[in-house]
């Protein structure tokens, strides 16, 4: 009986774990933040990088995606993997993936959108 008690009581606990760790996240589980008007100069030559070939570089780029989130570590494995992939990261903390069509369409196995 105390078994089963502390069984119980440990899979509630897990539950509300998850749903505190889901509230967290942005909707959608996207890794976004909320977008703003704060758009350097220097991530806009992503663009310029895609076309012409250039390896731009996906650490500071990422960084600077990430820089807002809560969840840095899971938006910069992301990021990474996304940037590597199509060698472009959009400008700003967020939004702007229309100038990187790769990192915009890329989604998970679920069908989730991939990068943040």
């Amino acid at each position: 009986m105390a078994k089963t008690k502390t069984t119980l009581l440990f899979a509630i606990l897990c539950f509300a774990l998850i749903l505190e760790i889901m509230d967290q996240m942005p909707s959608g589980g996207h890794f976004l933040v909320k977008a703003e008007d704060d758009h350097d100069d220097h991530d806009h030559d992503d663009q310029d990088h895609q076309n012409h070939g250039e390896k731009i570089d996906c650490k500071s780029k990422c960084e600077y995606r990430c820089s807002k989130t809560k969840r840095h570590k899971m938006c910069m494995r992301a990021c990474n993997t996304c940037c590597e992939r199509c060698n472009c990261v959009p400008p700003g903390t967020s939004g702007n993936e229309d100038v990187c069509p790769c990192y915009a369409t890329m989604t998970t196995h679920g069908g989730k959108h991939k990068c943040p």
